[in-house]
């Protein structure tokens, strides 16, 4: 077992609380990423999709996984499960200082998640108190106009990792 957290981070201007739609935990915000096998490294050509809300029994088990995926070239089961809990939204101050914000724990046996994709159902908040919502950052950037603060708004820059936690 193997807990990798996803870790997120961007060039934040005037906005800070970048998070998925309705926080870190959102059941049915969407997870993407390829997925590499434990046993023979192999790398899955499409992107693996996974929420909160979708939950799989695992066969031979009575455990369950948000994800249960049998490895195409060695035929090893792999399994994926989140864990709630120890997301936070990036602020501004992370961003402007080069940290990364974590935004979900995942329980990993078997595979790996690699390659997280940005898409759609994002949310920040200008420095001024305004929200943006459902923020499609699936072109790798957004901007906007703050007309409250009477300034833009832009996210730029995305880059994830997975760690692992201990």
């Amino acid at each position: 077992m193997v807990l990798l957290m996803l870790m997120i981070t961007a060039d934040l201007e005037n906005l800070t609380n970048l998070q998925p739609q309705f926080g870190c935990n959102d059941p049915d915000f969407s997870y993407m990423f390829k997925v590499k096998c434990g046993n023979c490294g192999e790398l899955s050509q499409k992107e693996t999709c996974v929420s909160l809300k979708e939950t799989i029994s695992i066969p031979r088990s009575r455990g369950i996984a948000h994800l249960f995926q049998k490895c195409k070239f060695c035929g090893r089961d792999g399994t994926v499960a989140m864990i709630e809990g120890r997301g936070q939204p990036l602020t501004h101050s992370q961003s402007q200082s080069g940290k990364y914000a974590p935004l979900m724990l995942f329980d990993c046996r078997g595979y790996e998640p690699v390659d997280f994709l940005f898409a759609d159902g994002w949310t920040a908040e200008s420095l001024e108190g305004t929200t943006f919502g459902n923020i499609d950052l699936s072109s790798g950037d957004f901007a906007d106009y703050d007309e409250k603060g009477e300034c833009p708004v832009t996210i730029s820059n995305l880059r994830s990792t997975f760690e692992v936690v201990k």
